[in-house]
């Protein structure tokens, strides 16, 4: 069971993105965090750099900076406030201290 629950949009509007390699058909208008979190079946989007746990959004508004993902390749992306488009490729920031994975 997942914490999170995609929720069922009126219009059916969808895009396709780009996760960790697997495509996903999500809502147009969610934002990363939400697509992620509710497609993924594991509820992190990243790893501290510092203790290497896994960390996930916490206020979804865009002050706590836990939800940071590489979006198109750009890393430490506010994942909670980026709304999905088409194509979007996204990955999880999971590096360790010391550059592991």
């Amino acid at each position: 069971m997942s914490l999170f629950k995609q929720h069922s949009q009126q219009d059916g509007q969808t895009v396709t993105i780009e996760f960790e390699g697997t495509a996903l058909q999500v809502p147009e208008m969610i934002t990363v965090a939400a697509a992620v979190l509710s497609h993924s079946g594991k509820n992190h989007t990243r790893r501290s750099p510092a203790s290497g746990e896994e960390r996930a959004p916490y206020c979804f508004m865009g002050v706590c900076h836990e939800c940071l993902m590489e979006i198109d390749g750009n890393p430490n992306q506010q994942a909670c406030i980026v709304q999905v488009q088409e194509g979007m490729k996204i990955r999880r920031q999971l590096e360790l201290p010391g550059g592991d994975q």
